[in-house]
């Protein structure tokens, strides 16, 4: 019926799978062992690269078609919550940074903000510090409250682990917590700089991360407890996000290795 010979048939059946079909299973494994390595984060720009990354030869079309046959994808949800009080009467700092975002050296210029996670137990607040040399966090705090506590507190970390040497920028948004006589105070030899009322572009590097902590952690759990909600926090700065999660600003590499790299540049 059509017009198949039967020994042509039988060659067929007892071919087993084409190379091609072996390849698409192997790189279907290799690819999900790099979304589950990423915490379900990696979308297909990044996926592709940690398979060049490999020495892993792939079409980056081969890469999104095997994703989306097999339903690899991130989550992605964006609830909203206000966390900068600008309506105060405390001394703002003029924008110095002026959106220079391009460092070349560590410990120039430190950007920062705070964000919040919604727990069984109530909000729970995130301040961070991120070097721009290379978008590493180097220091963080977190309280059920936001006050300016918080601010110091993830502060006095950054320079217990990088310490401070003038001229560094502290950039941050208009909020009281970092317009107040307690963190001012810790300054010292730092240059203050506050981004313009209103313009979330000032200060756009801290935003990108806290985008990447609520898209990739914040958004697709819920937690019963803060402790919960900071354990797992604590893992994504320090685990993931500043030791193996690929940074396109970066050239792919995560921050620490970057950092790595121009030590041995040097």
């Amino acid at each position: 019926m059509l017009e198949v010979s039967r020994s042509g048939y039988d060659k067929w059946k007892n071919a087993g799978e084409s190379e091609r079909e072996r390849r698409y299973k192997r790189l279907l494994q290799i690819i999900r062992k790099i979304f589950e390595d990423s915490w379900k984060t990696y979308g297909v720009r990044r996926v592709h690269q940690e398979l060049r990354n490999n020495n892993e030869p792939v079409n980056r079309k081969l890469v999104e078609r095997i994703m989306r046959e097999n339903g690899i994808r991130p989550k992605r949800n964006r609830p909203f919550k206000l966390t900068t009080d600008s309506k105060h009467s405390l001394p703002r700092s003029p924008n110095n940074l002026a959106q220079r975002f391009n460092v070349n050296r560590p410990n120039g210029v430190w950007v920062t903000d705070i964000t919040y996670v919604e727990t069984g137990e109530g909000w729970l607040y995130l301040c961070a510090f991120i070097d721009l040399y290379s978008r590493k966090v180097v220091g963080w705090s977190m309280s059920e409250r936001m006050t300016a506590d918080l601010v110091v507190n993830a502060y006095r970390m950054s320079t217990e682990r990088r310490g401070v040497r003038a001229p560094l920028i502290v950039h941050s948004d208009q909020g009281s917590q970092y317009a107040s006589a307690e963190f001012r105070q810790q300054l010292r030899c730092c240059l203050q700089s506050m981004s313009r009322k209103g313009n979330c572009w000032d200060n756009a590097v801290a935003e990108s991360f806290f985008g990447a902590l609520k898209s990739e952690l914040i958004y697709r759990y819920r937690w019963d407890t803060r402790e919960e909600a900071a354990s797992a926090i604590f893992e994504y700065i320090e685990i993931f996000y500043n030791k193996k999660r690929l940074h396109s600003k970066l050239g792919y590499v995560s921050p620490e290795e970057f950092e790595e790299k121009d030590k041995k540049a040097a």
